[in-house]
């Protein structure tokens, strides 16, 4: 008899699976982040957080909605802290030391993000956490403090039911806008401890609560489905060498994993060629030679162009 050393969350292949002719859009959490690399890397199309790390689900709500309104933004929206100018809707990758320029950034994203929903075949959003900061001076929850002193806000930790309605008001404008998009919800690993160690595990589970009570409800269940990112985390890797240093983060090796478990999930087998491909491409890229003079490296680097050649006569979105 074998043993069982690691408990496996049950992973099907979804219907609306990821090819090289796929339109991906991914907002949210940092976890955005590291699935967003590998689709980089691999040389998907993708767009991610244009308007940075959104943590909390009223703050990507918030972003979609004026998006698909055309609702820019103005100077009224934007204020001067610590020498540069921000915007409470979106993270501090944006700001800027000048007013103009990040307004003019803010609208920009804000018209290349309406295009992307409408063309998007697949929308994933990771979410972080269920707490929030209000504003007092605004009464409006804010997506970013931009290190504005803690005493000028009120922490508040989003019910289960308000979630689900944000959500569920989400997931309308976005079909309203482009029926044909597949939306993927997840729930980013990383473990937000600054709130509190009971605190984060509280706000997880109201995620968690109110992604499922969406499921279970949705009338439009299969162009909304969930992937385990946390669950993989936590029940298949379970161990602090899954870890960074920070004890927070899952690091690359977490990541690969989660990466792999997406992979045999959404990405077609049809473009697993194209993707071995690109990696070859990728790591001659990386490649850093002893003699770069060398006859045999200048016959390195000429196979390299013509492998990416060829590629891009198939695929001419691919940059390299």
């Amino acid at each position: 008899m074998s043993m069982k050393l690691q408990t496996k969350i049950p992973l099907n292949p979804a219907n609306s699976q990821i090819d090289y002719q796929s339109r991906l859009l991914l907002v949210g959490s940092c976890f955005v982040g590291n699935i967003g690399n590998k689709l980089d890397y691999f040389k998907f199309q993708n767009l991610q957080n244009p308007w940075g790390v959104l943590f909390h689900p009223k703050a990507i709500e918030n972003l979609f909605s004026k998006a698909l309104d055309h609702n820019d933004f103005t100077e009224r929206d934007i204020f001067f802290h610590n020498e540069r100018w921000h915007c409470f809707d979106t993270h501090s990758d944006l700001s800027d030391v000048s007013r103009e320029r990040l307004v003019k950034r803010l609208n920009y994203s804000l018209e290349h993000m309406g295009k992307e929903i409408g063309e998007a075949t697949h929308i994933i959003l990771t979410l972080g956490t269920a707490w929030t900061y209000r504003y007092k001076k605004t009464n409006t929850l804010v997506a970013n403090c931009h290190k504005i002193p803690h005493k000028e806000f009120d922490k508040e930790l989003l019910s289960i039911e308000t979630i689900t309605k944000s959500l569920e008001q989400l997931i309308c404008r976005i079909q309203s806008a482009n029926k044909k998009a597949q939306i993927i919800l997840t729930i980013s690993p990383v473990r937000h401890l600054k709130d509190g160690f009971l605190e984060n595990q509280r706000s997880k589970a109201h995620l968690i609560s109110a992604v499922h009570q969406l499921l279970d409800t949705s009338p439009e269940r299969a162009a909304v489905l969930y992937f385990p990112s946390y669950e993989l985390m936590m029940d298949e890797l379970r161990d602090y060498r899954f870890y960074e240093a920070d004890m927070i983060h899952p690091n690359p090796l977490a990541i690969d994993y989660i990466w792999e478990k997406f992979k045999e999930t959404w990405i077609s087998k049809q473009a697993y060629a194209t993707m071995e491909k690109v990696d070859t491409i990728q790591k001659g890229l990386m490649h850093r030679p002893f003699h770069p003079d060398s006859e045999s490296h200048q016959k390195f680097k000429k196979s390299l162009r013509d492998k990416i050649a060829y590629l891009q006569k198939g695929y001419p979105f691919m940059e390299f």
